[in-house]
């Protein structure tokens, strides 16, 4: 499972990457994408790995909404919910 969890760390690390980028987000959308970014990383701290299908669906929902506007954020995000699928989260 270290393995899953550093492959999780990097798509999160290329996730804050592509919003250093500064793409034309709503401040609630960006607010919205740190706070998920910041249950993801307290996850992969904590090494939790019981289900929490709370943090899937919030990644999820974030999917859906950048899918049309930012399909390369959605992408990453599409990744960290497989990783998280993997990991048993």
């Amino acid at each position: 499972m270290p393995a899953r969890r550093e492959e999780l760390q990097a798509q999160l690390d290329t996730l804050r990457e592509q919003l250093e980028q500064n793409p034309p987000l709503s401040e609630p959308e960006r607010e919205n994408l740190k706070q998920l970014m910041e249950q993801i990383d307290a996850k992969i701290q904590l090494e939790n790995r019981l289900q929490d299908n709370n943090l899937v669906d919030g990644v999820n929902r974030a999917v859906e909404r950048f899918e049309v506007d930012h399909p390369t954020i959605a992408g990453t995000l599409r990744n960290i919910v497989n990783t998280l699928g993997s990991m048993g989260i």
